[in-house]
């Protein structure tokens, strides 16, 4: 097995690795927007951030599964190795950082702006101008989720197939790493159209913070625990990977389960949950199923499932358990705004509410 200090990776900086790691990132994010376009998915009306509505095209699901069929005959036929992504994963981020800079302030200077955008150049820039662009009818905000989630799949599969050619195989660690995250992004754009009713769809203007979070943040950062799993000596014994599988599939039913709830009840306020027909205040305000227990349920099962990825690494470091830690202290500060947002759009019900569904994240904690 693999012994290497997890960052004893290749930092040569040289101009021909930036050179190949633009070109691969622009050829990729050009691809998806291509298939973006050309690629067929139901049409939804959904809000935006600047309180209108606008056109979504869900096809994100069928651009997934064919780059994934691109790179696995890639991969067979040798035309392109998906190890190239861990031997290019330093220039790949340093160019990466370069252009999401360099996007942001083309969005600034050259984006559309709104009348409610925020005043002065830093808070302009940090928050967006406008809720999002639209290129050839395809939302960009949407869009940037596809190079975000695409790429962090491809990442941890490149992980997977160095491992493979190391040693001949994938450790249960590996394989049971590789299953969550695959099964987490498949369902991501199975349950696509979700996304459009979601804070940062609705709430968010598209400027740094999100083209940051997006192309850097996600893809480079979220892959941590893979960089553990490849170069740890760490074994799992069957009963902990069944007992880390219970915690992924308990947080997995409940982060899509609730978000599946609020969505369906947005579509169709008639629908039964659990069995029962679904509970409003004031039809305006779901309080069943999982939103009648807590108001931000869905986050807490994420943080479950990125608990569970980092499981997979063992106790030999702390270092891979900031990103549950990260993810953990985002949703929270994320649950405040919400919090403030939701209590200024629906005042006296939003406390009705709150006495509902007393917990927030955590139960017992308001």
């Amino acid at each position: 097995m693999l012994s290497l200090d997890p960052f004893a990776i290749s930092t040569a900086i040289t101009g021909a690795h930036l050179l190949e790691a633009t070109g691969m990132i622009v050829g990729f994010c050009a691809l998806l927007f291509v298939g973006s376009i050309i690629l067929p998915g139901k049409r939804v009306t959904g809000p935006d951030a600047e309180g209108g509505e606008r056109i979504y095209t869900m096809n994100g699901l069928a651009l997934f599964i064919a780059i994934i069929f691109i790179v696995a005959v890639a991969e067979v036929f040798d035309w392109f190795s998906l190890t190239t992504l861990h031997t290019h994963f330093v220039a790949l981020l340093v160019m990466m950082n370069v252009l999401a800079f360099m996007f942001t302030a083309w969005l600034y200077f050259f984006g559309p702006r709104s009348p409610s955008a925020p005043k002065g150049f830093l808070r302009g820039y940090f928050e967006g101008i406008h809720a999002g662009p639209v290129w050839f009818g395809i939302d960009v905000k949407l869009y940037s989720y596809r190079p975000s989630l695409i790429g962090l799949a491809l990442f941890n599969a490149s992980f997977a197939v160095v491992q493979y050619k190391e040693i001949g195989e994938l450790t249960l660690a590996m394989t049971l790493y590789q299953a969550f995250t695959f099964l987490y992004v498949m369902n991501y754009f199975h349950f696509e159209e979700g996304m459009i009713h979601t804070w940062d769809i609705i709430s968010e203007r598209f400027g740094w913070m999100l083209v940051w979070g997006d192309y850097v943040l996600v893809p480079f950062f979220y892959c941590l625990p893979a960089w553990w799993l490849l170069y740890s000596p760490v074994e799992i014994t069957p009963m902990a990977a069944t007992a880390i599988g219970v915690l992924f599939a308990f947080g997995f039913w409940l982060f899509r389960g609730a978000n599946q709830q609020k969505h369906s009840f947005k579509r169709n306020p008639n629908i039964r949950i659990w069995g029962k027909p679904a509970r409003t205040l004031d039809g305006r305000l779901l309080i069943s199923g999982f939103w009648g227990i807590g108001r931000h349920l869905n986050y807490t099962g994420e943080i479950c499932v990125y608990i569970a990825f980092t499981l997979t690494t063992g106790f030999v470091s702390w270092v891979p358990f900031l990103l549950p830690l990260w993810l953990a202290s985002l949703l929270f500060h994320r649950s405040t705004r919400d919090e403030h947002r939701c209590r200024a759009k629906y005042g006296e019900l939003w406390s009705r509410y709150s006495q509902k569904a007393r917990f927030s994240m955590v139960p017992f904690f308001h």
